[in-house]
């Protein structure tokens, strides 16, 4: 079955979300996506009270910069939402925009060495494992999580380039792609990142992708995604994003199933001019479309 989720942008300021998240676990929706995008809004911190607030929602953050974060309290944070929210929530790391690395000091030389270092040593933390490791970036003498999940948990990464999706098939247990994804590109993702899994051996292994679909309903729709679009330098960009009706936002989910998506999260324009009901939209008339 197709999942389907909504973006809570972080350009809502935070107290918006308390509303926002009960509507949508209210209204069915299956996944809301929060960012911790600099220098907006938390993403642990934005996911713990989502999760606090409702009762079934599954809740993602796609996606924790790594270059911020020392894997450990990575895997203390992760840890702790898992065993108090089980089956909830859903956290992805990644590269982060490294003009705000830069900004913050964080840049690193080689941002795929740091990513893949912190994946290996966040899997085997939050799969009860002792660790000690002596990488570039990160360095680890005997750490195990007294409080680890209690069972498997999926660590996703964010991935964009050939070399860091191969890296997601290596070492992650899932995908996440950006809203600058057209279905030909996801079908490119699925071959690199499937490439990386046939090295590592991890075949037998379900990996799950999950994209954002940039999406604008109601009044001047197609106004607002053409804009939207232009702003990020997607204009010309095929098959991106989609305007219009229940309809026609279900179709452009079908293809991006089609092409080898398990997860589409739909993600409002950031002008969209009324948060509530792109929850209700999402939940009550795109979802029944949808197998």
């Amino acid at each position: 079955m197709t999942r389907l989720g909504a973006v809570f942008r972080p350009q809502l300021p935070p107290e918006r979300l308390r509303a926002l998240a009960r509507l949508a676990d209210e209204a069915g929706l299956e996944e809301l996506w929060l960012w911790e995008d600099c220098f907006l809004e938390g993403g642990i911190s934005t996911a713990a009270a989502a999760l606090a607030w409702t009762e079934r929602l599954r809740v993602g953050v796609g996606l924790l910069p790594v270059p911020l974060r020392n894997v450990a309290v990575t895997a203390m944070e992760a840890a702790s939402l898992h065993r108090m929210f089980p089956g909830r929530p859903i956290l992805a790391v990644g590269h982060g925009v490294q003009d705000w690395m830069g900004q913050v000091g964080a840049r690193a030389e080689s941002p795929l060495t740091l990513l893949r270092e912190h994946l290996g040593a966040l899997r085997a933390l939050l799969g009860g494992e002792r660790v000690t490791t002596r990488g570039r970036y990160v360095s680890l003498d005997g750490v195990a999580l007294d409080w680890p999940p209690d069972g498997p948990v999926d660590v996703l990464t964010g991935a964009t380039g050939p070399r860091t999706l191969r890296l997601a098939g290596q070492s992650a247990d899932g995908t996440v792609l950006t809203a600058g994804t057209p279905p030909e590109g996801v079908r490119r993702a699925r071959r690199l990142i499937d490439e990386g899994r046939r090295e590592a051996g991890r075949t037998g292994q379900p990996h799950q992708v999950v994209v954002y679909l940039l999406t604008a309903t109601g009044p001047d729709a197609a106004a607002r995604l053409h804009a939207e679009l232009a702003h990020e330098g997607h204009a010309d960009v095929p098959d991106l994003g989609v305007a219009g009706d229940a309809g026609a936002v279900a179709k452009a989910v079908e293809r991006l199933v089609e092409a080898g998506a398990d997860t589409v999260v739909l993600q409002p324009t950031a002008d969209e001019p009324d948060p509530e009901a792109f929850i209700h939209f999402t939940a009550q008339e795109v979802r029944p479309l949808l197998p």
